[in-house]
């Protein structure tokens, strides 16, 4: 009969591992359709070259910039954002690898007991008090049968890889921030140079004033407006300065120093970056490919969308596979806890079972349709930022090609109020004119020149607002390439036994 029921429960059995992993409840994701534009609104102005699928890989270099390339690097290696991001990417990993254990039997533990019974009972007939002592191996499996844990397998996976893409993403993010930071910080340095020369400029027409006034050739009032005109530029550099030391602090920051480290690394004042190249247009499909903000939304999609056959693998009803074995011994009456692995302490229990969540007025149901309501938000999310990702690019091209523009006739404007100054001077000197033209030539000269170069740092923030918007700018080798630093990498390892999950991107299930 043993031998009968064996049989019934290993063809049993194997009926049920056939049938592990035939269906699989809930969508198969797919990528949303989402709008993208077929061309872009400025492609054919002189400043890009034709769309291309050409990477964007270090535009940073476009600049000619050697400190702006030294900080960089040094962003790449030392900020803390990119580093917590890279530590997401192995809790991700870590949880894949945890899912993908589910698949197997999910239970398999030796147990062991070893206690002490006293029994009224027994008392006259056996020994009141013995030892009683089991050992044994319990194995239990829940098959797959509606595939939850396949796409608990697959919602891991897609969070891995939106991990993945999150890291991208703030390494192209953060990237554009730190060389729109060292813009502004050159841009101010520039400015308080302009406002430093038109002081010398201001004083030496105030000296000349103070002469003619103590020669009786003007009033008073020429010499007041002359040093309100100096006050007020002198008034300017102390704003500009403290702006400038507020933008090396958030330097600072990007770079993981404090604030005193970053005064070496940016030394004596250097220009404006200046854009030598035109830009390398990406086409509007490869957009989708290009920026990791994109990929990270379909990814979540795609997390979310395996959710819907879990939560409606729980609506069926779950078949398992036990097993049990153990040795059970006491040491009543001619008893030994020693005989405990004979022939007949053995004994052991296997079979199928099954549960059914029944009667659970419809909260299984409405699982389903929350799990799905979310996917419908991922879905809207994953259509939003590719369309976002379009009004960026557009935004960011139409921004560079007006900053030209801008700066063309702002320049223009830079030399005939130089021009003007210097007649103003000169013919105030021989006494054509009274100070209120010069007031006004040297006013209009000190606006044009800040304005100019603020006009020149907004045409190098805008190349850097298109080129992340392009979302291009690093290669990231997930293999080879170490995103966090080897002191923080020993840290982890002499902490917790990480196996190869801080060295490479393979072996993720261990």
């Amino acid at each position: 009969m043993m031998q009968n029921t064996l049989r019934y429960c290993l063809a049993l059995g194997a009926a049920l591992l056939w049938l592990n992993g035939c269906a699989m409840l809930g969508p198969d994701f797919e990528t949303p359709d989402s709008k993208s534009p077929d061309s872009w609104g400025e492609e054919d102005n002189d400043l890009f070259l034709k769309p291309t699928e050409d990477e964007t890989i270090g535009w940073w270099s476009a600049f000619n910039d050697p400190t702006l390339n030294n900080l960089i690097d040094l962003f790449s290696k030392q900020n803390l954002t990119l580093q917590t991001a890279a530590i997401r990417i192995l809790e991700a990993r870590a949880q894949l690898a945890l899912v993908k254990g589910t698949i197997y039997p999910q239970n398999q533990q030796m147990n062991g007991e070893l206690f002490t019974i006293g029994d009224e009972l027994t008392a006259g007939t056996i020994d009141r008090y013995y030892n009683y002592a089991t050992i044994g191996f319990d194995v239990g499996w829940e098959m797959d049968f509606w595939g939850k844990y396949r796409r608990s397998i697959q919602s891991a996976d897609a969070n891995y890889l939106s991990s993945l893409a999150d890291y991208e993403d703030i390494l192209v993010s953060l990237t554009a921030e730190v060389a729109r930071t060292y813009v502004n910080i050159r841009t101010l340095q520039e400015r308080i140079a302009l406002a430093k020369k038109n002081e010398e400029l201001q004083q030496n027409s105030l000296d000349l004033v103070n002469l003619q006034f103590e020669a009786g050739v003007v009033t008073e009032l020429d010499v007041l407006q002359a040093k309100t005109l100096l006050s007020t530029t002198r008034a300017a550099i102390p704003n500009f300065e403290a702006a400038l030391a507020s933008a090396k602090y958030a330097l600072a920051l990007l770079l993981g120093l404090l604030p005193k480290e970053v005064d070496v690394l940016l030394e004596a004042a250097s220009p404006i970056p200046d854009l030598s190249t035109q830009v390398n247009l990406v086409l509007p499909a490869e957009l989708l490919r290009r920026r990791p903000d994109i990929r990270r939304a379909e990814m979540v999609a795609a997390a979310q969308s395996a959710q819907i056959g879990i939560a409606r693998a729980e609506l069926y009803p779950s078949f398992s596979l036990f097993g049990s074995i153990g040795w059970t011994a006491t040491d009543i009456g001619n008893s030994s806890l020693e005989n405990i692995f004979e022939s007949n302490s053995f004994s052991y229990t296997f079979g199928p079972a099954f549960e059914w969540k029944l009667f659970n007025y419809g909260r299984l149901k409405n699982e389903v349709r929350i799990q799905d309501a979310r996917y419908q938000q991922t879905i809207l999310n994953y259509q939003n930022t590719v369309l976002n990702a379009a009004r960026e690019v557009e935004d960011a091209m139409k921004s560079l090609v007006n900053s030209y523009e801008e700066a063309k006739y702002v320049e223009a404007s830079v030399e005939t109020s130089q021009r003007s100054t210097d007649l103003s001077l000169l013919q105030y000197e021989e006494g054509l004119i009274d100070y209120q033209r010069v007031l006004d030539s040297i006013r209009s000269l000190t606006l044009r020149q800040d304005e100019y170069a603020q006009t020149k740092g907004k045409i190098a923030t805008n190349a850097i607002g298109l080129y992340k918007a392009f979302g291009g700018g690093w290669e990231v080798d997930y293999q080879n390439d170490l995103l966090l630093p080897e002191e923080t990498i020993n840290q982890m390892a002499d902490r917790t036994d990480w196996g190869n999950f801080l060295s490479s991107e393979e072996n993720a299930d261990d």
